[in-house]
Order: C-alpha cells, then sequence, then structure tokens
C-alpha cells in the first residue's frame, strides 16, 4: 500500500494529465485536492481526446474511484458537462464518482468578477473561470458549498447576502450586480445543478481515509504547479490555492503521515501562461518553433504558452517545498532535434550566485540565468521503453538534471500516447 502525491514542479501544463492517467494503472483511488476548472488535462483515448478540467485524470480505468476533495472550488455546470462526456464514452458510473459536500462552488458573478479584474489594471493573467473569487469567499467565510447546493432556502439566502456584498466590488471595476430575476435565475439553476449532482456527494475526506485504511493504493492529484502556490509561488502572478504537496492534506483532510511518496512533474524545457517573471524566456522567434513542436496551447483556454530553458533553480525551489522524491520528465521528445540545448543552473544577482528563486518577485525580474549547453541529440525517441534505449544525447540530459537536482527520475514520457512512456521506478512499489 502506498499514497502517492503527484504535483506539477514548474508554472503549471507539466503534463500532470497523462502522468496521473498512467499511474493511476496502479492506483485503487484517484483523488483530486485543490484548485478548479482552471486546471485543463488532455487524455488522450485512441484516435481520440478527453479533456477534463475537474474530474481527475484517473476517470479513464474503470472500477477506480475519482474523488473530488473539499479543497477545491467547482463549478457545477462544468462538473455536469464532464460528467455527461464521459458517461458518453462509458466511463464514470455512478458509483465512481464522490463530490466532496465542503468543496466550494463558483458561481456566474465569480466568473463576471475575475473577468473585471483581467480586464482592468490589475490583470494577472488568469483564466476567468472564478477561481480567485471562489476562493476569497471561502476565506471570508461567505462561501457557498456543494452541500449547500440541496438546500434551496439557505442556498437562496447565501446567494442574497453575497451579492448584497458583491454589489459594489462589482461597480468599482465597472459591472453590475445581478438584480432580483437574475439572483433567482442563478439560484434555480445552482438548485437543478444540485440535484442532478446529488448522488455523488458525499464526505470525500472519509472516503480517502477509509481507502488509505483498508491498505489500498491512493494517488492524490494536483493542479497548476507548485510555483503556482498562492504562498510559496511567484506571488502575485499565481493561483488562489496551495499547489504544493501539503495540499493534499488541507484539501482531502488526511494527516501528513499519511504520504509515502511526492512524485513533482517537470517538462523537458519550461512553459508560461500568463503574466509574472519567466527568467528562461526564449526569444520569440525561437519560443514560437518550440511552442509548436510541443503544442503549448492551454487546455483550458487556448492562449500560447511562452516557452524557456529549463530552469533548475526554479524547479529546486519546487521539489522543496513540496518535499520530491521522484521526478517525472514530459515531453523529452520534443527536445529531439533542436540542436544544443540549454540549462540554467543558477541565477546572478547583484554580483551573487543563486541556487534558488530569489524572495522578491522585483529581484526575479532582475537576475541573469547561468547557463549550460548540452549538445542535444537527432536520434528517434519515441519507440525508447527505457532509460537505456534512448540516444546518448538524452541520456546525458538526464544524468545531468539528476544530478543538478539531486532528485532521481522515475518516469519518463516521450510522446503523448499512453504507451510512449519509460518508467524507471514504480512510485507505488516499496522496491
Amino acid at each position: 500500500m502506498a499514497v502517492v502525491v503527484v504535483v506539477g514542479a514548474q508554472w503549471g501544463d507539466e503534463g500532470k494529465g497523462k502522468v496521473v492517467d498512467l499511474l493511476a494503472e496502479k492506483a485503487d483511488v484517484v483523488a483530486r485536492f485543490g484548485g478548479g476548472a482552471n486546471a485543463g488535462h488532455t487524455l488522450v483515448i485512441g484516435d481520440s481526446q478527453l479533456v477534463t478540467h475537474l474530474i481527475p485524470s484517473g476517470v479513464l480505468h474503470p472500477g477506480k474511484p475519482c474523488v473530488l476533495g473539499e479543497g477545491m472550488v467547482i463549478d457545477p455546470q462544468t462538473l455536469l458537462e464532464e460528467i455527461d462526456a464521459c458517461q458518453a464514452r462509458g466511463l464514470l458510473p455512478g458509483d465512481e464518482l464522490v463530490v466532496g459536500a465542503r468543496a466550494h462552488v463558483i458561481l456566474p458573478y465569480h466568473r463576471q468578477l475575475e473577468a473585471l479584474r483581467e480586464e482592468g489594471r490589475r490583470a494577472i493573467g488568469t483564466t476567468r473561470r472564478g477561481i480567485g473569487p471562489a476562493y476569497e469567499a471561502k476565506v471570508a467565510r461567505r462561501g457557498v458549498r456543494i452541500g449547500d447546493l440541496t438546500k434551496p432556502e439557505r442556498l437562496r439566502e447565501l446567494i442574497r447576502e453575497n451579492l448584497d456584498e458583491l454589489g459594489a466590488v462589482l461597480a468599482h471595476h465597472g459591472g453590475e450586480a445581478p438584480g432580483p430575476a437574475e439572483v433567482q435565475a442563478i439560484a434555480d439553476e445552482a438548485l437543478r445543478a444540485g440535484e442532478r449532482l446529488s448522488p455523488y456527494i458525499g464526505d470525500a475526506g472519509r472516503f480517502v481515509h477509509r481507502a488509505i485504511g483498508e491498505g489500498r493504493d491512493v494517488l492524490l492529484e494536483g493542479a497548476q504547479g507548485s510555483l503556482l502556490d498562492i504562498d510559496h509561488g511567484t506571488y502575485p502572478f499565481v493561483t488562489s490555492s496551495a499547489t504544493v504537496a501539503g495540499g493534499a492534506c488541507l484539501g482531502l483532510g488526511i494527516g501528513p503521515t499519511r504520504i509515502d511518496r511526492v512524485v513533482g512533474i517537470t517538462k523537458a524545457y519550461a512553459t508560461r501562461v500568463g503574466g509574472g517573471p519567466f527568467p528562461t524566456q526564449m526569444e520569440e522567434e525561437e519560443a514560437d518553433a518550440w511552442r509548436e513542436a510541443g503544442g503549448e496551447f492551454g487546455a483550458t483556454t487556448g492562449r500560447p504558452r511562452r516557452c524557456g530553458w529549463l530552469d533548475v533553480p526554479a524547479l529546486r525551489l519546487a521539489i522543496r517545498v513540496s518535499g520530491i522524491t521522484q521526478l517525472a520528465l514530459t515531453k523529452l521528445d520534443v527536445l529531439r532535434g533542436r540542436g544544443p540545448i540549454k540549462v540554467c543552473v543558477a541565477y546572478e544577482l547583484d554580483g551573487q550566485e543563486l541556487a534558488e528563486l530569489p524572495l522578491d518577485p522585483d529581484d526575479l525580474e532582475r537576475v541573469t540565468p547561468r547557463y549550460v549547453t548540452l549538445p542535444g541529440w537527432d536520434e528517434e525517441t519515441a519507440a525508447a521503453r527505457s532509460r537505456g534505449e534512448l540516444p546518448p544525447g538524452a541520456r546525458a540530459y538526464i544524468d545531468t538534471l539528476e544530478e543538478l537536482t539531486g532528485v532521481p527520475i522515475a518516469l519518463l514520457s516521450v510522446g503523448p500516447e499512453r504507451t510512449q512512456t519509460a518508467v524507471v521506478a514504480d512510485p507505488f512499489s516499496d522496491s
């Protein structure tokens, strides 16, 4: 039995969907612990794709319950659309989904407020899905929770109270609070969603706790990346939740002593969406070529991602704050034929060498990356199913990354298909 946490070790978009899908084959339960519909996982099923934003990537494995934890913020309409899409493919029967009753709900006015803010001077590049305002309401203790969707009077009162308080905020940002008829429509739509979701609503934390107690293998899935964590990321260009491995304990109500291993996912290069410092960002012409080669467009927004060289100081921070014990390296195939490959090994700031990201965001904007250059490789890697089957240049790249981070690479992805993976070490195994 093992409890394994999977987190992104960069600024999101590291390929968590594929890695979780692969590891879910070994797990008995897959639970997501934070974030909302701002996370998009593209899952390849034969010749088709399934994009999920809320339901864990383990959904492709029948017989393995998927859990949405209390630390999430859930858009009920998005969740229902995903349930319908999964069930249309013969996936996710009713007894294989648990939606935490204490998870918070995203409502239309949350999306409205986030969009207004993004159009103003304080834009940070959010997905406009209402994630931040929903977490704000949670912390302010006026949030609506999934369980409230089955309580008509309570729900209507909560929505009225929220909009009484948010009216002035919406007006400040150039918007307009919903009128009485719109408030009623919001409540009615939420209640209809609650009625459809009611068979799935339960105590997510207790469900996961019981599975661990029964000696089952449990996979805990994070969203976004460690460098977007609300406390430890590149604030204020971060998400609104705990994306590091400790967030699994917060979002599912399990103790830290229950965690056995933490797998951190990193691309073989770096990407970032939206605003915020990105020290190893490539020049635009070069970035365009990498973007096309790697399909670097957001699964949630379709926005082009900024591309850069692998940033080891940033990766070291992610390893430290999440306690990463193993790395999963994705998109290694994208490096093929791209010539000499640069890896940032340190920063220089005011004559000093830094091994990790500096604390102050202004300092991060001023750092100069220090690179080593590796020769790269032209040989095909898509057929490799072990480390030894990779070309020498690819193996040298992996050896360098392990040496620089001090963390072993347990999984290598050499293509989008589930089978295009070399598993070096099984995170669920003690051997």
